[in-house]
């Protein structure tokens, strides 16, 4: 292999377009991930709004119960209030698990869709850049075979004069 400037050129944008390359994988792999992330991220939400749901609840019993307590005996009942509470707070929590269910299902279809979506976009970004990589081997190949061609040229100069 003949050794010219511009075969370090050449040699510069290869490893260039490979990198390019290999980062444009490394870019749909992350964003695969964040998708399995979120879904993980919405799954642990679904704790935190019972676990929530069961402090808050907790403590307005506690508070019905310190009312209560303030109150002449038999002065009210709190047996309703109570029930309301438990009640209120379980359509509440329902509601909430529910909608993040859905959230999560569509997460997950939609990673489903950006995988095979990505699968197909990578198939032809790789062949782009297989094809360019080629096409530049081939002009490299052009490259080393002029410069050895004026090489030969200018060694049957130089002995000529």
């Amino acid at each position: 292999m003949t050794q010219t400037p511009l075969t370090a050129v050449l040699t510069a944008q290869r490893t260039a377009i490979e990198q390019s390359q290999a980062m444009t994988h490394d870019v749909i792999e992350a964003q695969k991930t964040s998708f399995s992330a979120l879904a993980d991220a919405l799954t642990t939400s679904e704790q935190l709004v019972e676990q929530n749901a069961d402090l808050t609840r907790s403590m307005l019993h506690a508070y019905v119960d310190a009312v209560e307590a303030t109150m002449p005996e038999e002065s009210a009942d709190f047996e309703d209030l109570r029930s309301l509470v438990d009640e209120s707070f379980e359509t509440a929590t329902e509601a909430q698990l529910e909608s993040l269910e859905s959230l999560v299902r569509t997460v997950e279809e939609s990673e489903t869709a950006y995988s095979e979506f990505s699968d197909g976009y990578v198939d032809v970004v790789d062949s782009s850049f297989d094809a360019y990589l080629e096409a530049h081997e081939q002009v490299g190949q052009s490259v080393e075979e002029v410069a050895a061609n004026v090489q030969e040229a200018s060694d049957e100069f130089d002995v000529a004069a």
